[in-house]
């Protein structure tokens, strides 16, 4: 990954947030457009996987593959709205937001919620637990118990964190307000309308299609949207050069724009993920619609090479498990065994 402390130093986070404030605005007109141009090809494909299922399972299988990628940009879509950056009215975002919950399995005002913890504190040691992944320091992993120690392994391990873990996170957990179960009855009826608005979209797939849609169609874009989704959420905060800090050192910003990466996907696949890879931007100003974090690099270049990573780079992420406190750098398990011997 590129060293990034002199891009980077060229300003105080502090600093930066003023930069990008002028970046915030959303315009309207352009809003809708990438609403459209995410959500109808979206609904198209899925009702051609419909009609192809009853002639080929694979013909409908790859086209549901192939609306992952909708899905997951429709998600994004969602994630801004959460933000209040997709539209200037709240309550037309709010309401987009919801909708879309119910096609990307995400009660939206449950997420919405966790979410603004995990921007509260991203890069806060003193608090994890809601809205992040799951991260230990090299010595908290060595006070656990054999077993414990094991969990944490299993959790970390690819096959958990990007394709068992996804498939619980939208299919199962997602069911219930999970960490805001007891903050009142506004979580409860967001995860239970949303509830029955799946239930209601599957009844008629199933009754159009049969249950080669269910299988066919809906859980391939679901499983897909869901597994990179996490992948992208990852590798956002579990690069090796990350940040974080003791709950008395932690500074939001600091925090904000070096414990997050500049994810540098090819331009198809920022299309696909609406930009979420300019994450450190993100993050140092949420406000800022997707659609104008590529101006915001374009007229400040120095954020570009700001905890950049390639895809090829990117990869690495995946075999790093803990944060080494001395070091302040995540690390993987060989490399922990490595430094306690």
């Amino acid at each position: 990954m590129t060293d990034t402390a002199a891009p980077c130093a060229t300003r105080t986070p502090q600093q930066w947030v003023k930069v990008l404030a002028k970046y915030r605005d959303p315009n309207t007109a352009r809003s809708s457009f990438e609403l459209a141009v995410s959500f109808i090809p979206f609904v198209l494909l899925w009702v051609l996987a419909c009609i192809v299922v009853q002639y080929s399972y694979l013909g409908a299988f790859l086209i549901s593959v192939l609306n992952g990628a909708f899905l997951l940009r429709l998600f994004c879509i969602q994630h801004d709205c959460g933000h209040g950056s997709f539209l200037g009215n709240r309550l037309a975002s709010d309401w987009i937001g919801r909708v879309l919950g119910v096609m990307t399995l995400t009660p939206y005002d449950v997420w919405r919620r966790t979410h603004s913890i995990h921007h509260s504190h991203a890069g806060d040691l003193g608090h994890r637990g809601i809205g992040d992944v799951m991260t230990l320091t090299i010595e908290e992993y060595h006070q656990r118990t054999r077993f414990g120690r094991f969990l944490y392994r299993a959790y970390r391990h690819p096959i958990v964190m990007f394709g068992l873990g996804p498939t619980y996170l939208f299919i199962l957990q997602n069911r219930l307000p999970i960490g805001m179960m007891s903050q009142g009855r506004k979580y409860w009826i967001s995860a239970m309308g949303t509830n029955i608005a799946i239930v209601a979209i599957l009844s008629v797939i199933v009754y159009f299609g049969g249950w080669g849609a269910l299988f066919l169609v809906f859980l391939p874009s679901s499983l897909v949207a869901a597994s990179i989704g996490v992948w992208l959420f990852y590798v956002q905060h579990q690069f090796e050069m990350t940040h974080w800090d003791e709950e008395d050192d932690w500074q939001l910003h600091e925090a904000a724009l070096h414990g997050s990466s500049h994810y540098d996907l090819p331009p198809i696949l920022m299309w696909f993920s609406a930009n979420i890879g300019i994450h450190h931007v993100h993050h140092l100003y949420s406000r800022i619609p997707f659609y104008r974090l590529r101006e915001v690099l374009r007229d400040h270049e120095e954020l570009v090479e700001c905890s950049r990573l390639t895809f090829r780079e990117s990869l690495r992420c995946a075999s790093l498990d803990l944060w080494d406190q001395k070091r302040r750098k995540l690390v993987s398990f060989k490399a922990a065994r490595a430094l306690a011997a």
